[in-house]
């Protein structure tokens, strides 16, 4: 399990058909060789350390995360790799302090279009919590300084607290997110910080967890914001005590968002614990990955299906294994032009997890481990996904390995 918090540029679309399987088989067998994966930054504790962070791409190549400790105050980091001829350079854009500003920031940050940074930071800030219940900020860019602004202060309350999502952004510069703590139930919220037209933020929770059918714990996964609904999982509660996975439809009135479950999770075999981020494709299906669960307890990638009404079909795609394959997988899918799924596992392989490949061969997929971390100087731990950026390139990220252990950031060649 990943330290601390129960804690992808927009979701890459694909499209399986019959003709695209037999294809795919024949791409992957020719590639098998040719993957690769090399670590294009170790971090260091003045720079940054355990890099448990989804990462975002903007439209130049610039990486953009988070590092949970290190920096100048050891209280974590959000950070930018920039490419260069000679290589990939870092940039520490801001070093957290602990205290009003908010500490040990998880799972990242995202770009809105203007280019400026949001993200959590399950300590600092202020409330009832030992240590801050933490913030939602703002890193905004104007000519290359940053400036960091928090736009929400958890109490412990009603609000929630130890927010560890990554959040989400809509078109209007509104900002969506969830805690695994606090509100009215003390098991969560999912919350919308609405960006007031006089430059001002406006908190409110728009669900909070019971514990009950609708689950209990959001999940570290960034939000999935589709035809104006919101997708995400809760690791726990649900109809089987194994965790959900919810849509959230705007509607009017006193209780502007309408939550709908669409998916209980039924423990071993099937899967348990969602933890990461959501994969739509282009039919509306849903791929995702459980830390629990599947054949063996360890770990499965599943498919849901919509259906107009009740709850989603579901399918669980592969069950993980004990042993080289990988397990306990905690981050998003992402795919590649031939319909391939690739993800991480947090354990497994060597030992310190691996990245796994998923192709559909006649209506079956088959799991290949395309790398399995080695640890210093290579990436150790994978606790979240990959992002595919527009040119094709895969990122990642490890909490340890890397030249000095602290973490490491990899790309990934299919």
């Amino acid at each position: 399990m990943p330290v601390g918090i129960i804690s992808v540029k927009s979701p890459t679309q694909f499209r399986i058909g019959a003709v695209a399987v037999t294809a795919v088989f024949v791409l992957s067998l020719a590639a098998a060789t040719a993957t690769t994966t090399n670590v294009i930054f170790s971090f260091s504790e003045d720079d940054g350390e355990y890099a448990d962070t989804d990462l975002e791409t903007d439209d130049a190549g610039n990486i953009y995360g988070t590092t949970v400790l290190g920096g100048d105050f050891a209280s974590g980091t959000v950070f930018k790799l920039s490419p260069t001829l000679n290589g990939w350079v870092q940039t520490v854009l801001y070093s957290f302090t602990s205290g009003a500003d908010g500490g040990e920031p998880y799972k990242g940050v995202t770009l809105d279009r203007e280019g400026n940074l949001y993200g959590t930071a399950v300590a600092g800030g202020s409330g009832s919590c030992e240590g801050g219940c933490g913030v939602v900020y703002k890193l905004t860019n104007s000519g290359g300084t940053w400036t960091q602004t928090v736009i929400h202060a958890f109490t412990g309350g009603n609000d929630g607290s130890g927010p560890g999502a990554r959040v989400t952004v809509d078109p209007s510069g509104n900002v969506y997110g969830m805690t695994p703590t606090g509100g009215a139930y003390g098991l969560g919220t999912i919350y919308k910080i609405h960006h007031e037209p006089n430059g001002t933020w406006t908190f409110s929770v728009i669900h909070a967890f019971t514990g009950g059918a609708d689950g209990a714990t959001g999940s570290a996964g960034r939000m999935i914001l589709r035809n104006g609904h919101l997708y995400g999982a809760a690791t726990a509660g649900g109809i089987y005590g194994s965790g959900v996975i919810f849509e959230l439809t705007p509607r009017r009135g006193p209780q502007e968002w309408a939550f709908r479950r669409i998916y209980s999770f039924r423990g071993q075999p099937d899967g348990r614990f969602p933890y990461g981020a959501l994969l739509f494709d282009g039919s509306g299906n849903i791929y995702g990955t459980t830390y629990y669960g599947g054949a063996n307890g360890i770990g499965a990638v599943y498919k849901l299906s919509p259906r107009s009404i009740g709850e989603w079909n579901e399918r669980v795609l592969y069950s993980f294994q004990e042993g080289s394959d990988g397990n306990s997988p905690i981050g998003n899918l992402v795919s590649d032009t031939a319909g391939n799924l690739y993800g991480t596992t947090s354990e497994g392989g060597l030992g310190s997890g691996t990245i796994f490949k998923l192709t559909p061969i006649r209506r079956q997929w088959v799991e290949t481990v395309v790398h399995s971390f080695q640890g210093p100087p290579d990436g150790a731990f994978a606790y979240n996904g990959m992002v595919v950026d527009r040119f094709g390139n895969f990122y990642g990220a490890t909490v340890h390995g890397g030249d000095n252990d602290d973490g490491s950031i990899y790309q990934f060649t299919p």
